[in-house]
C-alpha cells in the first residue's frame, strides 16, 4: 500500500480567515472580491503574503476612483452654474433694459417725441421775426437797465409775479408805472396798499398780488439784503413765486438756466405736439417730462420760443393750423372742438314739444311738417307787410 506525503492546503479557498486577525469589514469585503478575481484568473496556488499587497493596490484604486467622482461631481455643479439658462428660464426672468443717466446717476429708459427736431426747426422758422408780444413786452423787457444790479433783479421777479395769469401788455403796463414811482424793495415797502393797487391795475388778482409784493420786498430786506434769491429753493420761498418763476428768474435775473420755464403756452403747445409721453394736466408736470429728455442747451430757449409761437398760431382756441408749418406732423392740427349746443330756449333750438313728438313717434312726422310750414308763412306774411310799410 502506498503512501502519499501530506500535502498543506495554502489556497485561499481553503483558509476561512485568509484576511488575517485585525482586518476590518471592508477590508474583509475587499480582500474576498480580490480573491475571488484571482481565482478566476489564476487557480493556481497563491503565496499569503501577496494578499495584503494587492489589497492596498485595490484600496488606492477604489480610493483615485472615489476622488475622480468627486472631481466630476464638483465639475458638474460647476456647470450647471455657468451653463446658459433655457428658453423656459429665459421667459421667466425677465430682464428690464434700462440706460443710465450720467448727469443724475438714476437709471431711465431713453425716450424722445418722433420727428420732434424738425417740428422745432418749423417752429424757429415762424418766430424768426420775433415780433410776438413776449418779445416786445416780456420779463426780458420789462426793467430799467440804467439801475443797480440788484434792483433789475428784483424788478424782473416784479414782473414775473404780475405776468401771473395776465396778458404781457397788461403787465408791461404796470411795470412801467412802477418803475416811474420807484420799482425797488425799499420804495414798495414805503408805498401803502391802496397806491401799490392802483398802480399795477388791471393785472389779474391784483388785490392778492398787492399783498404778495409787500411781504416779498420784506422778506427780501430782513434775509436778503434787498437783493433776490440766487437759487430756485430760495425763490419758491417767497410768496407768490412758483417754480415757472423761479426758473425764469433764473435765467433772466442770474444768466443761471436751472430749469425750464412753463406757463399756460408750453403746456398746450407741448401736449398738443406730442412731446411728452403721457399726456399731462398740470405745467409742473409738462416741466418735469419735457426736461427728461429734451437737451438742457434748449432749456432756455424753449420758453420764448413756444410762448410766442403759442400767442400767434398756436392759439388756445381756434389754433390757426392752416398756416402752422407742423399741420402735417402735429397730431392735434386741424381738430376742432365741436361747437357749443345751443341754449334751451335761443332760436336754433327746437322746441321741447315739436322735438320730443317728431323723435318718439314717427306719425307725428306730417303734423311736424304742417307746423313748420305754417312758420314758414306767419314768416312770410310779416316780411311781406313789412315791405308795404316801407313802400308807404
Amino acid at each position: 500500500m502506498k503512501t502519499f506525503p501530506s500535502v498543506m492546503m495554502t489556497s485561499h479557498y481553503f483558509m476561512r480567515s485568509s484576511a488575517g486577525p485585525g482586518l476590518t469589514g471592508e477590508r474583509q469585503t475587499l480582500l474576498s472580491k480580490l480573491s475571488s478575481r484571482v481565482g478566476a484568473t489564476n487557480p493556481g496556488p497563491l503565496s499569503e503574503p501577496a494578499a495584503p499587497v494587492k489589497l492596498e493596490k485595490e484600496e488606492a484604486a477604489v480610493c483615485e476612483q472615489r476622488s475622480s467622482s468627486n472631481d466630476e461631481c464638483d465639475q458638474s455643479k460647476s456647470e450647471t452654474q455657468t451653463r446658459p439658462l433655457s428658453s423656459h428660464a429665459r421667459r421667466r426672468r425677465q430682464l428690464k433694459v434700462e440706460y443710465e443717466n450720467s448727469d443724475t446717476g438714476v437709471k431711465t429708459e431713453s425716450w424722445e417725441p418722433l420727428d420732434w427736431t424738425r417740428q422745432l426747426g418749423h417752429i424757429r422758422e415762424m418766430r424768426s421775426s420775433r415780433d410776438a408780444p413776449v418779445d416786445n413786452m416780456g420779463a426780458e423787457k420789462c426793467y430799467d437797465v440804467d439801475a443797480p444790479p440788484n434792483v433789475r433783479r428784483f424788478q424782473v421777479l416784479v414782473s414775473l409775479m404780475l405776468s401771473s395769469q395776465t396778458r404781457d401788455q397788461v403787465t408791461a403796463a404796470a411795470m412801467q408805472k412802477l418803475r416811474a414811482h420807484g420799482c425797488s424793495v425799499e420804495n414798495l415797502l414805503a408805498t401803502d396798499d391802496e397806491t401799490l393797487g392802483k398802480l399795477i391795475y388791471p393785472v389779474g388778482f391784483w388785490r392778492s398780488k398787492v399783498k404778495y409784493l409787500k411781504r416779498t420786498a420784506s422778506m427780501l430786506q430782513l434775509e436778503f439784503g434787498g437783493d433776490i434769491p440766487n437759487t430756485v429753493e430760495g425763490l419758491v420761498r417767497l410768496p407768490g413765486v412758483g417754480p415757472k418763476m423761479a426758473h425764469l428768474a433764473m435765467d433772466i435775473a442770474w444768466d443761471q438756466v436751472s430749469g425750464i420755464g412753463v406757463d399756460t403756452h408750453v403746456h398746450r403747445i407741448s401736449n398738443r405736439l406730442g412731446w411728452l409721453r403721457k399726456p399731462t394736466k398740470t405745467p409742473e408736470e409738462t416741466r418735469r417730462a419735457l426736461e427728461e429728455w429734451l437737451p438742457r442747451e434748449l432749456w432756455s430757449e424753449i420758453n420764448w420760443l413756444l410762448v410766442g409761437f403759442g400767442q400767434q398760431v398756436c392759439l388756445p382756441v381756434n389754433p390757426l393750423c392752416s398756416v402752422c408749418l407742423n399741420q402735417h406732423s402735429c397730431p392735434s392740427a386741424h381738430k376742432v372742438s365741436p361747437a357749443k349746443r345751443p341754449k334751451a330756449r335761443s332760436p336754433r333750438s327746437p322746441t321741447p314739444t315739436t322735438s320730443h313728438k317728431f323723435k318718439s313717434d314717427p306719425g307725428h312726422e306730417s303734423e311736424f311738417k304742417d307746423e313748420k310750414l305754417k312758420q314758414e308763412v306767419d314768416c312770410g306774411g310779416s316780411k311781406r307787410r313789412a315791405k308795404a310799410k316801407l313802400d308807404l
